[in-house]
C-alpha cells in the first residue's frame, strides 16, 4: 500500500463530498487558546464546517498563533465574531441550525446516542471552564463523548473533532457506508 498522489486524493475527496448533504458549523464559547482555535480551523476547512460562530474570547483564526496551527486553512473557513455567547447562539438558529452543547454535563446523552437532525452546530467552551451556562442551558441538547481511560476530560480541539466527524459518519452510515 503507498501514499495516495494529489490527483488521486482530490478523486477520493471528492466522492466523499458527494455523499455529504448536511451542514455542520461550530461555536467557540471563549475557546482561548489560539492553537485550540487554529486545530479547529483546520478541522472545519478539512471537513466542510460551513461556519464558525466565535464568541467572548475566542481569538480571530487570523491572529498569528491562530494561523500558524491552520497552516493557513482560515481562507477556506467563514466566521463571525459575536461579543455575546447568546448572539452567536441566535446567529446559528437563524441560519437553521441545530445548537448541539458538547459538554461533560449532568443530563448530557453520549454523543453517538443522541437525536439530531441534518444541519447541527456544536458549542464547544473554555478549556478549563467548558461552555457557558447561556450555552448549557439554551442549547437544543446537550452531549458528551464517552471516555475510558484515567483522564476525565479531552483537549477542546480533539473533542470538537470527535463531534464533527461523528455528524459526518452518521450522515455516510445512512448512505450505505
Amino acid at each position: 500500500m503507498t501514499s495516495l498522489g494529489d490527483t488521486d486524493l482530490k478523486r477520493l475527496h471528492r466522492q466523499w463530498r458527494r455523499r455529504t448533504e448536511g451542514r455542520v458549523a461550530v461555536l467557540l464559547d471563549s475557546v482561548q487558546t489560539p492553537y485550540n482555535v487554529g486545530a479547529i480551523v483546520r478541522l472545519a476547512a478539512a471537513e466542510r464546517v460551513e461556519h464558525l460562530y466565535l464568541a467572548g474570547a475566542t481569538p480571530s483564526p487570523s491572529s498569528a498563533k491562530a494561523a500558524k496551527t491552520s497552516l493557513g486553512s482560515q481562507r477556506f473557513v467563514t466566521w463571525t465574531t459575536h461579543d455575546d455567547v447568546a448572539d452567536a447562539m441566535a446567529a446559528a438558529r437563524s441560519a437553521g441550525y441545530f445548537v448541539l452543547a458538547l459538554e461533560l454535563a449532568r443530563g448530557a446523552v453520549a454523543l453517538h446516542e443522541v437525536a439530531l437532525p441534518a444541519d447541527v452546530c456544536v458549542a464547544v467552551g473554555h478549556e478549563d471552564k467548558g461552555l457557558s451556562p447561556p450555552v448549557l442551558q439554551q442549547a437544543d441538547a446537550v452531549a458528551f463523548v464517552p471516555q475510558l481511560g484515567r483522564v476525565g476530560s479531552l483537549n477542546v480541539a480533539h473533542a470538537a473533532a470527535i463531534a464533527v466527524y461523528e455528524l459526518r459518519r452518521r450522515e455516510w452510515a445512512g448512505q450505505g457506508a
